[in-house]
């Protein structure tokens, strides 16, 4: 155990999101590894080289730098960007409402919509291959012409051609099954005791053994692969028959689609308790898959040429239509069963309305269907030799009619009208709440700064409009609540497509005989698809840019940091749960400190929740011993709205009376992120000791002082949300917690 002489207290700093460095965490030039390893480890000063800043006199101080868990690897963190629909429909079971589920309905809402992302990926490759490359293009002279790695193709029968085809599927479904895999073993630290999930409909909570242990994942990545291997099956099958459909073929067709089915009711069912009873199902699961995949396959090779006419791939169509009409209809199932639980909690105002898992599961949704809709149109207008198709513009008769599925043209209009809806609901919020936000920024100001000289009233004027401004995360509601409804009415109305009705089609039917409705609807259609081609083409280049460069990929690690904190429970291809290593990671750090003094564990912004989850998962013998301080902690403010089941209000008074109530939180008005834990207008905590509750808080007044001071030759800056250690309210909190831990 590594001990500085003279401390047998430690101050234990955890970093927020962006993976900062441990010199930076220490504010320190000369630092070295105490425990960890490159991936996640522990630092101090070098011996003889001083101490860190703002320490306190008595006090060692350790930083713990856990942003290599997320931005570490280039490779990691640009394919990252792959998995960003999965990881948002594994996030979205987090922020539903306190209490208990009744029959886990919206687990299964859940994994139910992760199923359709997997279904959704699988269906982008196939309509590129199969459909696009294998039924429209190769069968053409005018498409397959100036491209030789295509021409040889055409002299494969249709069959054995898009059995060949059916590779790239099977290989991009592996490809991210790989990269779950292979970041998960990257990050590997400690494994949690797995505990069985609570069977009476309780919501697990951060402080039950085994919270970290993503005990679901192997379950649900051999269903999820089951899944998407029979989606591609169907397609496959749909090719083939479609001059007839044969006895074998109609028998591989309830085959296949039975194996679907049963992967659906298996998602719809609680995770087996014990690996022996998942192993007596997915065994057969697996073997039937395989069994019927390379019978499926086998037909292809044996079908022969098909009659390949102009149109999709035969049956894909419909596919994708029922694929995002499912989709829809399961957000607004998701929405009403959700919106329903909140109205019984009384606990916390609800945020979002209380809509916050629909929210993230229609954003995962959308994500899915924009990497889609760029992957399938871009690569038509490329085989298309710059001709792009629609349904007012017919191709010159020596291209290939290419035409992808009418329900990505839904899906386009769905998300530009939920992208300019939300754009506009937020600009009129923003707008309508400013001068709102301004009074109480003046009421702050005039307390902070009473009498303020005329000279300084610029100066006044800027700390009053970054208040102002820092208040603007809570007035983001009204857009994330547009954004859904606009988003789940836009796909769920995708089901009129299974009827063949497509946008265009239903303008020129609303507008009879003017084609002007019909021609304005084509226009709209191909400007989203657009619009949302150029959104996901600059998250491609975000990607390359991470992968080339470290300040980028800190970046993008940001928004890994935010949404892979919590296990994988819903979707197994989400990118794994760094948590799962750093929080007991420290918890063992933590314990074995406290076997020689007390412990100040100090976390910063996002660094805060980590911080929380480890003192809640904290043996009694080292709780003793443990106190907590926060700043620019955005557990109350963020979180417990956010994630009211996990981290609300009856969590942070858990938390506190786990270690006595030694805890202190800082905290400025000027902080766009962090906020007091236990705010007066937030009512009295349902539980614990109220005047304790009370005692957490510390305001800091940023800035120190309007004035200039008589040494310096500018006013203290703004500090908004760093640093904290630099002040003197600092070390006072942190002799505090010292001298009621010892």
């Amino acid at each position: 155990m590594d001990r500085t002489p003279g401390c047998d207290a430690v101050e234990l700093r955890v970093h927020g999101i962006s993976g900062v460095t441990a010199e930076r965490i220490l504010d320190h030039p000369i630092v070295v590894r105490v425990a960890g390893d490159t991936h996640a480890g522990f630092f101090r000063p070098r011996a003889g080289s001083g101490t860190a800043g703002g320490a306190t006199a008595g006090v060692a101080v350790e930083a713990y730098r856990w942003g290599s868990l997320t931005a570490g690897a280039a490779v990691r963190t640009a394919s990252m960007l792959l998995l960003l629909p999965f990881m948002l429909g594994n996030l979205a079971i987090w922020l539903r409402p306190p209490g208990r589920d009744r029959w886990a309905l919206l687990s299964v809402l859940c994994r139910l919509l992760a199923g359709t992302l997997t279904a959704t990926f699988v269906l982008a490759i196939t309509g590129v291959t199969l459909d696009l490359v294998g039924w429209q293009c190769v069968p053409y002279p005018g498409c397959r012409a100036s491209r030789p790695y295509l021409a040889w193709l055409y002299a494969l029968p249709s069959g054995p051609r898009l059995a060949l085809l059916s590779v790239v599927p099977l290989l991009a479904l592996r490809v991210v099954w790989a990269i779950s895999i292979r970041s998960a073993r990257a990050l590997e630290g400690f494994n949690p005791p797995a505990a069985p999930p609570p069977s009476d409909g309780r919501v697990e909570g951060l402080a039950d053994a085994g919270f970290w242990h993503e005990q679901t994942i192997g379950w649900l990545r051999q269903i999820h692969v089951a899944l998407g291997v029979g989606t591609l099956n169907l397609s496959l099958l749909g090719g083939i028959s479609s001059g007839g459909a044969t006895p074998g073929h109609v028998a591989l067709f309830v085959a296949a689609g039975g194996l679907l089915a049963f992967c659906v009711v298996l998602l719809c069912l609680p995770t087996p308790p014990t690996s022996a009873g998942a192993r007596r199902v997915l065994l057969p699961l697996w073997a039937a898959t395989v069994a019927v995949s390379v019978l499926c396959l086998g037909s292809a090779v044996l079908a022969g040429a098909a009659p390949s006419g102009s149109g999709t791939l035969p049956g894909y169509e419909s596919a994708a239509a029922g694929v995002v009409a499912a989709q829809g209809v399961l957000l607004v199932v998701l929405t009403v069963v959700t919106y329903v639980r909140q109205r019984e909690v009384r606990t916390d105002r609800p945020f979002l309305r209380g809509l916050g898992a629909p929210i993230m599961a229609a954003a995962a949704v959308s994500v899915g269907a924009a990497f889609t809709a760029t992957l399938v149109y871009r690569v038509a207008d490329a085989l298309d030799h710059g001709d792009i198709p629609d349904p007012i513009r017919p191709n010159p008769p020596t291209v290939g009619p290419l035409e992808p599925p009418v329900a990505y043209w839904w899906a386009a209009l769905a998300g530009l009208a939920a992208l300019l809806i939300g754009a506009a609901v937020t600009s009129a919020t923003l707008l309508f709440s400013r001068r709102r936000r301004r009074r109480m920024a003046t009421r702050v100001v005039e307390r902070d700064y009473p009498d303020v000289p005329s000279d300084d009233a610029h100066r006044l004027r800027m700390v009053r409009e970054t208040i102002a401004r820092s208040r603007v995360t809570e007035e983001l509601g009204p857009m994330l609540i547009a954004f859904l409804l606009i988003a789940s009415l836009g796909l769920a109305t995708v089901a009129l497509d299974v009827i063949g009705i497509g946008p265009t089609q239903l303008a020129a039917h609303v507008g009879g005989n003017g084609g002007a409705v019909a021609l304005l609807t084509a226009y709209v259609t191909d400007a989203g698809v657009w619009v949302i081609s150029l959104l996901v083409i600059g998250l491609l280049i975000l990607g390359f840019r991470a992968y080339r460069s470290s300040q980028t990929r800190r970046v993008v690690a940001v928004l890994w940091d935010l949404g892979t904190f919590w296990p994988r429970t819903v979707h197994p291809f989400a990118p794994p749960c760094y948590a799962a290593r750093a929080v007991p990671e420290l918890a063992k750090r933590v314990t074995g400190l406290t076997a020689h003094g007390p412990v100040i564990l100090s976390g910063h912004s996002h660094g805060s929740a980590l911080a929380a989850a480890t003192v809640l998962q904290l043996p009694p013998s080292a709780l003793a011993r443990v106190s907590l301080l926060t700043y620019g902690s955005p557990l109350r403010r963020t979180y417990a709205r956010l994630y009211p089941a996990y981290l609300g209000s009856q969590t942070l008074c858990d938390l506190g009376e786990r270690i006595g109530w030694r805890w202190r939180n800082l905290w400025r008005d000027t902080d766009p992120i962090g906020g007091p834990i236990f705010p007066p207008d937030a009512g009295a905590p349902p539980a614990g000791d109220v005047a304790a509750a009370g005692d957490v808080d510390i305001r800091l007044r940023d800035p120190r002082s309007l004035t200039v001071d008589p040494t310096d030759t500018v006013p203290p800056p703004i500090e908004r949300h760093w640093p904290y250690h630099t002040q003197g309210a600092y070390q006072a909190a942190v002799r505090t917690l010292t001298d009621r831990s010892r």
